[in-house]
């Protein structure tokens, strides 16, 4: 991947706990995938599909951080691109992700960015090209994500698998007449991975769910009405680095607290204290964007049973 150490310097761009699973130049163009799947071209991939020079690339790159920074976007293609991007859920104060990669940074460019390169050059520019033109259909029947993933021959992983052997591990390991958080949030773990949140060592959940619960039960003397929680060993599968310390010491709620926990869920965690969760992830989700995305899933739906 190219080093962003000789290109002009740009807003500070939130940088990703992300390394790169794959890259290869691919019919000269330069491509890869990120390691939660999501897929990108680099500065340089991202000209030779649009057309247009790569300085001219690093030229949309700057004027969009000055117009996030400055709220003034002005007419031409910055316009155009707030319009496309805006329609498309992105509003980050950068076009690229800034990645790690053997202790050096480096740009990516997400596939909502690329796409709407290549339709400006394609079809807004003052100066369109049959470069752009030709990528433009081409994308048109798959789509980037897709291109990427069949030209570098990937296949996602199983996005249901670690949260399944978590459920496998767990299976009937909370003492009788009481209830888990893991097994209570079984259906916001399900919306969530519908919605693209990736189930891994990095994000649980119910790690966030049971840490609340378990504070606002002990502030507000809960054992008093319900009578006392009961610890249990709680198990990591061994593809968690979580693992290295089981068995690790969990709580399990007594049932008649079932409805209380059930209100506090709707009315206290999802509302005010899960968006804050998954903002914190977004240096792991792909940015701010996707973060805001699965921060307002829960905001005026009903939570999968």
């Amino acid at each position: 991947m190219e080093n962003n150490s000789n290109l002009p310097a740009t807003p500070k761009q939130l940088k990703l706990d992300l390394g790169i699973q794959v890259e290869r130049v691919v019919s000269g163009v330069e491509m890869g995938i990120l390691e939660n799947g999501m897929p990108y071209l680099t500065q340089r991939g991202l000209a030779a599909m649009s057309g247009a020079a790569r300085s001219t690339i690093q030229d949309i790159t700057q004027e969009w951080a000055e117009a996030q920074q400055t709220g003034m976007f002005s007419k031409g293609r910055m316009q155009f691109f707030q319009n496309y991007l805006g329609k498309n859920d992105f509003s980050e104060s950068s076009l690229y992700i800034e990645v790690d990669q053997d202790g050096s940074s480096y740009y990516a460019y997400p596939d909502v960015v690329c796409m709407a390169v290549i339709e400006y050059f394609a079809f807004e520019a003052q100066r369109t090209n049959e470069t752009a033109l030709d990528s433009f259909r081409k994308l048109a029947r798959f789509g980037l994500q897709n291109f990427i993933y069949k030209a570098l021959d990937y296949t996602p992983d199983n996005k249901w698998a670690m949260f399944n052997a978590r459920v496998s591990l767990l299976q009937d390991s909370v003492p009788n007449g009481y209830f888990s958080v893991f097994r209570e949030t079984q259906g916001i773990t399900v919306d969530l991975i519908n919605a693209g949140l990736p189930i891994n060592e990095h994000t649980i959940p119910d790690g966030s769910v049971g840490g609340t619960w378990g504070r606002y039960w002990t502030a507000n003397n809960l054992e008093n009405e319900f009578g006392e929680r009961m610890g249990y060993n709680h198990f990591y599968p061994p593809n968690f680095p979580q693992s290295r310390s089981n068995p690790q010491l969990a709580w399990a709620y007594p049932n008649s607290s079932w409805p209380k926990f059930q209100e506090w869920l709707r009315t206290i965690y999802l509302p005010t204290k899960y968006p804050t969760y998954i903002l914190k992830k977004a240096k792991i989700l792909g940015g701010r964007s996707e973060a805001l995305k699965l921060a307002s899933l829960f905001s005026n739906k009903e939570i999968t049973n």
